[in-house]
């Protein structure tokens, strides 16, 4: 495997949410097998793409079950993205 995280999930905050989909969480797989992930932003009028937010990817995980869990917990528009009120 290369030496690079490997995205497993890309969410999107619903457009409802005051950024809009300006905001993401990924959930990803390490190199190592361990499971981690981070919440970026974007801005419309900077072309520099997506920076993370959140400082939650030097979190380890188990699975990928454990990451998106906490990942819930901690990013407040996550739950109404995946469906949950």
């Amino acid at each position: 495997m290369s030496g690079k995280n490997k995205v497993l999930r890309s969410i999107n905050a619903p457009s409802s949410y005051a950024s809009g989909e300006s905001r993401c969480v990924d959930v990803f797989r390490r190199p190592d097998g361990t499971f981690g992930f981070e919440e970026y932003r974007r801005d419309a009028e900077d072309a520099r793409g997506w920076f993370a937010v959140g400082f939650f990817s030097d979190r380890v995980f188990d699975s990928e079950d454990a990451a998106l869990r906490e990942a819930r917990a901690r990013v407040v528009w996550l739950n109404a993205a995946m469906g949950d009120t």
